[in-house]
């Protein structure tokens, strides 16, 4: 009975968050594709979140299935013309009349073809953009002063010369605003040379210091190697505030939050291709799991910022410039603008056997750092 019990636990825990939060990315993601699409003039077939077998679904009246699949693991808007889900054209396609074939991906004018697969990661973005405008708009956006209030022994503030009482006004000659706005630059530049302009009794200094690698702990015991300088604001002292926000400002800071996002990945891929941080930090599905089953014991507010975090993220590796995804899709169709004609048959069939292989090295390598994490 007790394995019964935590068996039924694990499901409603973990996998059913994360069922939905997957389902809800899935379904934004190609309903950006099924819009444009249809704004395009292209006929589609299916629209599928999942893959693998159909459990339930239906036919409108436009001749699309639309259905919900055995494999939570993503899922797809399938064109008419298509070879399979990843949009592959296919063989039949020298068959169709002119007048058929412009209703099909391969066949439509090269900017249809753009929109139409670029609409999928920019749907996701506009996604997080609205959960983080809600959250926001909601409850207000907490802030704290860049102030420092305490400057820890040994640290590189301590070396630099940082001062309690310092307030830090930029970075590297970018301004600053808040204390998050030093955690996030500080965080993604672990052992790079970082300049810090202080304002100390009305005078502005610039303080040189490289930011030392340091592994961090959440609350649930995940481990995450970050930047840190050793400074410590003191929210407990009033330096911290819940600012209202109009509804144009929530939105405003929606795409704020959601460029943070975009930044900080891609300053992390830099990184780990130049040796500063690890590629373990890399996650899969079984990470994904975890982390919706920690969110949702914080509550729905946690889980909507982790289904906004991970939308982003849905939307920048479905960017990738690699053949099968969608970013690989859109170099083929800028090759062809260059060249005034599509690239081989031939050629695309190798670039997608050769996308679809990384793509499933990434996956072994993410998912093996998840397993890794777990018996660690």
């Amino acid at each position: 009975m007790d394995q019964i019990t935590a068996f039924f636990g694990f499901l409603t825990g973990y996998i059913l968050p994360y069922v939905i939060i997957l389902s809800l990315l899935v379904f934004v993601h190609e309903m950006g594709h099924y819009l444009a699409g249809r704004w395009s003039g292209i006929r589609i077939l299916a629209f599928s979140v999942g893959f693998g077998p159909e459990l339930v679904g239906y036919t409108d009246k436009h001749g699309t299935r639309w259905k919900i699949s055995a494999i939570p693991l993503g899922g797809y808007v399938r064109f008419f013309g298509d070879a399979d889900a990843a949009s592959r054209p296919g063989g039949e396609l020298d068959g169709l009349t002119p007048a058929e074939r412009e209703q099909t991906l391969a066949g439509a004018r090269l900017w249809k073809r753009a929109i139409t697969v670029a609409a999928g990661p920019i749907a996701n973005f506009i996604l997080a953009i609205v959960i983080f405008a809600a959250i926001f708009g909601a409850y207000g956006k907490p802030v704290a002063d860049p102030v420092v209030a305490e400057v820890k022994a040994e640290s590189a503030a301590e070396a630099a010369g940082v001062k309690p009482g310092d307030l830090l006004v930029a970075l590297d000659g970018s301004k600053v605003e808040t204390f998050d706005d030093v955690v996030r630059y500080i965080t993604m530049r672990p052992e790079i040379p970082v300049v810090v302009t202080v304002k100390r009794d009305g005078s502005l200094l610039d303080l040189e210091m490289v930011p030392r690698r340091t592994v961090t702990t959440d609350r649930f015991g995940n481990t995450m190697e970050v930047g840190q300088i050793g400074i410590v604001t003191n929210k407990d002292s009033g330096n911290f505030r819940i600012e209202p926000l109009s509804p144009v400002q929530a939105v405003g800071e929606g795409f704020r939050q959601t460029w943070h996002i975009v930044t900080g990945t891609v300053d992390y891929i830099g990184n780990m291709f130049a040796g500063r941080m690890n590629a373990d930090q890399l996650g899969g599905p079984v990470r994904v799991v975890q982390a919706s089953g920690q969110m949702a014991t914080l509550g729905v507010l946690a889980l909507l910022n982790l289904a906004a975090v991970l939308s982003v993220s849905l939307g920048l590796l479905n960017l990738m410039p690699v053949p099968v995804l969608d970013g690989g899709h859109l170099v083929l169709y800028a090759l062809e603008a260059l060249r005034g004609k599509p690239v081989g048959a031939a050629a695309q069939e190798i670039a997608f056997r050769i996308g679809l292989a990384m793509i499933l090295s990434l996956m072994v390598f993410a998912t093996w750092n998840d397993i890794s994490r777990l018996i660690g």
